[in-house]
This record gives structure tokens, C-alpha cells and sequence, in this order.
């Protein structure tokens, strides 16, 4: 796809909506340089210390599913179109925090698989189960990391 195509369809979208992209576009970026120079936790801390600002919905939880869809939808089109190459990982730590700075509880999940003698790692954002950032099903060939959060708190810096 040519990049004015790319420009044309970020024209057509509404104010809101290129704001998430925008933000998708910079958070990516950032987390793309923290996670290298600050490693994971402290980048994931940073970004908790902005997402616990935001404001929780009202709404009840069922009502934001179509909302957390559609800023998944225009993060991965940020993702795609950004001069970064990012990974699951990086992906997954930004829309997670982009859904929790709009008041939607996303979880981050891990997986892992064993593909010949290699072990596989893989990130996604889950809102109440189901996958958001999934449009291919990646995750199901991973084995999710049940118990990684409580590990992950009791590391040190």
C-alpha cells in the first residue's frame, strides 16, 4: 500500500479516532527505546503510573467490548504504518495501556510454545477473555502464562 493511500485513509477518520492512532504511533515508539534502555519492568511501571490516572467507565463491561475492538483496530494500523519494527511484546504493552487509559480493564497475557528445539514467547490484550490485538489466532498456539503476574511483581529491579 502506498504511503498516500496510507495519509488518505488517516484523513478520512474522525478526530477521535486519529488521536488513537496518534498516541499508538508515539507510545509505540517510546516503548519501543524503554524497554531497551529501562528493560520490562520499569518501562510497564511507567506506563501503570499514566494509565492509573485515567478515569474508570461507568459503562458496564459489555459496553465496552465494540470500543476496545475498535482501538485495537487503529493501534494495529499505527503498528503497521510507524518506521519501527515492533515486536508482540511491545505491541501488547502499548494497547493495554491505551485501553486502561480509556477506563477498559485489558489484560496483558503471555504464552509460551516449544516449535522443534526452540522455546516461543508471544504477548496479547485480552478484554474479559477475549483476544483483541488476534486477528490471525496467534495466541492459541501458546500456552498461556497463568501465574507470570505474581512472578513477574516478586523480581527486583
Amino acid at each position: 500500500m502506498s504511503t498516500f493511500n496510507a495519509w488518505r485513509r488517516f484523513a478520512a477518520l474522525s478526530v477521535t479516532e486519529q488521536s488513537v492512532v496518534l498516541q499508538a504511533a508515539v507510545w509505540l515508539s517510546a516503548t519501543w527505546f524503554g524497554l531497551r534502555v529501562c528493560g520490562f519492568r520499569r518501562w510497564q511501571n511507567f506506563l501503570a503510573k499514566f494509565a492509573s490516572d485515567a478515569p474508570q467507565s461507568a459503562a458496564p463491561d459489555c459496553d465496552l467490548l465494540p470500543q476496545a475492538f475498535q482501538t485495537a483496530r487503529l493501534h494495529a494500523a499505527a503498528a503497521r504504518h510507524i518506521f519501527l519494527h515492533t515486536n508482540c511484546l511491545e505491541r501488547a504493552l502499548v494497547l493495554a495501556f491505551l485501553l486502561r487509559c480509556r477506563g477498559i480493564a485489558a489484560d496483558l497475557r503471555f504464552g509460551a510454545r516449544k516449535e522443534a528445539a526452540r522455546l516461543e514467547a508471544h504477548a496479547w490484550v485480552e478484554y474479559r477473555g477475549v483476544p483483541l490485538d488476534e486477528d490471525l489466532g496467534e495466541h492459541r498456539h501458546f500456552l498461556p502464562f497463568e501465574g507470570l503476574k505474581p512472578l513477574l511483581e516478586t523480581l527486583p529491579d
